[in-house]
């Protein structure tokens, strides 16, 4: 039964790790064509819509005051 569980829980250790690395961000979706449409601040940091024909995401990005650079902290697809 221990051994089980351990195999469930690298196995969704995995999954999820797996699903980190597929994940979209806001530099893959600007090299995929999608352009910002909407910005907007937040409790969790700015938000940006980008959109591509009528496919939308809605990212959250961190930023640094003493660089224009911006880190996504995540992007979901807005159905």
């Amino acid at each position: 039964m221990r051994a089980l569980l351990l195999a469930s829980a690298l196995l969704a250790a995995g999954a999820v790790a797996g699903h980190a690395a597929d994940a979209e961000n806001v530099q893959s979706l600007l090299g995929k064509g999608y352009m910002v449409v909407s910005s907007f601040m937040s409790t969790i940091g700015p938000g940006l819509f980008l959109q591509k024909e009528d496919s939308l995401y809605l990212c959250f990005v961190s930023e640094k005051p003493d660089t224009a650079e911006l880190t996504t902290k995540y992007c979901k697809p807005v159905h």
